[in-house]
């Protein structure tokens, strides 16, 4: 094992990502316990984003596009909720007035902002929130996005990354023109800030040009540490040139250490520490006192679906499986001769886990319940079988952390009050806050402007 891939003497980092406001689950917002109207009331949003904090959790994260976006993304809000929160710089503006400690990390596109506008808003955030705000640095794909921001097509994936390294250099230049020892405010001479000590950005790009120096002092993290969430080649240079965090969605161990020693080798090629970029590998759980409990919730959220919906679901699994379910029992197991049969789909990652359970005997309908075709791995059970699915990944080697998304409002306090303390005990989470700002709670050096 690579040193930089060995956790044996360290501690996992935490993000928490609370959706649109109930979790990872779109049906959740009906589940009893659920507050309803969380998508729009943000003293319920400050009130998980405190119990977050109360857990230690390293910081809040926000994935997030400049569309409409429903369930997975799509349009459809008829009967799930949406992917995505209100604006996301304005709902943690009031999540940083509320908490001390967490950080505050958010997705702003790099293809569809302008360096200035977004050098400012993050700055004053960071200000604002005492050095706790993180850049998830992300191009923008989607076609329909585009149209909301003109009638240009998108542009192609050069074009795109080129303007995200761009964009990320010419804020962090913005970010560091006011310097560091400008703010004096002395009274008895009368020097509010030292002139000399503020320079113009003067930055020229082939698709971003500034030219003023940006009005706001260093933050006590000096500004921003920046994340990024795209597997592609191009994301995995862009994270090794600048990011501290970086989400990711693998589904097995082994992809997972694959793709953590991509990201720490695309640091090193950059001369940078491997160890600055800390990997948070996408997770989902339903906790529950025992395994059964957990499952007729999973099973309650399948419930709120509509036929067409949960029929689309079992043939979205069938094709996993390789096998057609259309007109078997959806609540029995398959008979042996089926089981025997069914084969993970070569090109989805997570159906060897679905034909894992197919064949232990699990019907078709508990199969979907165990979360087989969600966005992230997912484990139904006690809090213990979580901990234990962390404590497994973390010491392969296989990610510096996890990005959080509970099945619902419940799944957060579920994992603050249960899961937390079982990792604390194995000396695998921290007990406390490292520092005051999200670059000490990663790790991080300090950095102010542009990394030389």
């Amino acid at each position: 094992m690579n040193d930089y891939l060995d956790n044996s003497n360290k501690q996992m980092k935490l993000a928490l990502q609370l959706v649109s406001g109930y979790g990872g689950e779109f049906q959740s917002w009906r589940l009893s316990d659920s507050n309803e109207r969380a998508y729009t009331d943000v003293r319920y949003y400050v009130e998980l984003a405190k119990i977050a904090e109360q857990g230690k959790i390293h910081t809040l994260f926000i994935a997030d596009t400049p569309s409409f976006g429903g369930a997975g993304g799509g349009t459809d809000i008829s009967t799930r909720t949406p992917a995505f929160p209100l604006e996301p710089m304005v709902m943690l503006s009031a999540v940083a007035y509320a908490t001390q400690k967490i950080g505050l990390v958010a997705t702003f596109s790099t293809t569809y902002n302008l360096p200035y506008n977004l050098a400012r808003q993050l700055k004053t955030l960071d200000t604002l929130s005492g050095g706790r705000v993180g850049w998830n640095a992300v191009t923008t794909s989607s076609p329909q996005t585009a149209y909301n921001f003109g009638n240009k097509p998108l542009p192609d994936t050069t074009t795109r990354y080129e303007m995200a390294h761009e964009m990320v250099e010419a804020v962090q230049t913005l970010w560091g023109t006011f310097g560091e020892h400008a703010y004096i405010t002395d009274k008895a001479t009368g020097v509010f800030a030292e002139m000399s000590q503020i320079q113009p950005a003067n930055f020229v790009g082939k698709h971003y040009q500034v030219k003023g120096a940006l009005p706001i002092p260093a933050t006590p993290q000096g500004q921003p540490p920046i994340f990024q969430a795209d597997p592609s080649p191009e994301g995995v240079e862009l994270a090794g040139k600048f990011a501290s965090g970086v989400y990711a969605n693998p589904f097995s161990i082994e992809e997972a250490r694959a793709y953590r020693n991509r990201l720490k080798q695309s640091a090193m090629k950059y001369g940078r520490n491997p160890n600055e970029i800390n990997m948070f590998s996408g997770f989902m759980f339903t906790i529950g006192k025992t395994y059964e409990e957990a499952l007729a919730r999973r099973h309650q959220l399948l419930d709120f679906m509509s036929d067409d919906e949960f029929y689309g679901q079992i043939r979205y699994l069938s094709a996993m499986i390789g096998v057609n379910l259309m007109n078997l029992d959806i609540n029995a197991p398959l008979p042996k001769h089926l089981q025997a049969q069914a084969m993970p789909h070569p090109h989805d990652p997570r159906s060897p886990r679905a034909v894992e359970l197919i064949k232990q005997g699990l019907s078709p309908k508990d199969v979907l319940a165990n979360g087989v075709i969600n966005y992230h791995p997912v484990v139904v059970g006690t809090a213990e079988d979580v901990a234990n699915f962390m404590e497994k990944w973390f010491k392969a080697g296989a990610t510096d952390g996890f990005s959080l998304a509970p099945d619902s409002q419940q799944g957060v306090r579920d994992f603050v009050e249960q899961v937390v303390p079982i990792l604390q005990q194995r000396g695998i989470f921290h007990t406390d806050y490292e520092g005051d700002t999200l670059r000490e709670h990663l790790g991080v050096p300090y950095q102010y402007g542009v990394r030389k």
